[in-house]
């Protein structure tokens, strides 16, 4: 059963990130008020649903949060302020479009910078304690998901319908074959270091 506050008394967001490890794409984050009577049994760590699964529940905390927002920073931005940062300023940025403005912060994680000056918590898998890092771990995932899927029709060689830019072998191969495209974090190892990266053919 996961826990619904941290913060007793106060409108609390919970925040999460999808995309931290991947090598190419946006890093997204997302913000989720949740009603304090609010109960959902399927609500879990994004990672241990089906995408069947996750989809169902998007729905479900979208139309049940008080508030919730999704927001990202691109390849180019993971590269210019590193991805520990963008990730953290991503879920800033989501914090700063929730209707509702929240009063304490809690978030997955042991990193966080402080969001003015409301009170915050890191806590180490809370995807899997709190309902609405729960809530925002999905929306974060499905929603990079989706753009990733929109990216993999422009360079369909690099697998990411599948692999949604993490590093698989696959990914690494088509790397390797095809150099890196436009959306690659070039601040990343995108290759083992003895494998020297070719420019990108846009075939």
């Amino acid at each position: 059963m996961l826990l619904s506050h941290h913060f007793s008394g106060l409108v609390e967001a919970g925040c999460d990130e999808a995309g931290r490890g991947c090598l190419a794409g946006a890093v997204f984050a997302a913000a989720v008020i949740l009603p304090d009577d609010y109960h959902n049994e399927r609500l879990n760590d994004s990672k241990q649903l089906t995408h069947k699964q996750r989809m169902a529940l998007r729905e479900e905390v979208q139309r049940d949060a008080l508030a919730w927002a999704v927001a990202s920073m691109s390849n180019e931005e993971i590269d210019q302020v590193n991805i520990l940062r963008a990730s953290i300023l991503s879920m800033h940025k989501a914090l700063d479009l929730l209707t509702v403005r929240p009063e304490a912060v809690i978030v997955d994680g042991n990193r966080f910078l402080p969001y003015g000056t409301l009170p915050y918590a890191t806590i180490v898998k809370g995807d899997g304690k709190y309902l609405s890092i729960a809530a925002a771990s999905i929306l974060a995932k499905t929603y990079r998901d989706e753009e990733m899927l929109r990216l993999d029709a422009l360079y369909p060689q690099y697998g990411w319908k599948k692999n949604k830019g993490y590093p698989t072998a696959e990914h690494r191969k088509a790397i390797k074959e095809y150099g890196p495209t436009p959306y690659h974090r070039m601040t990343f190892q995108l290759l083992p270091a003895e494998e020297p990266l070719l420019p990108f053919e846009d075939f």
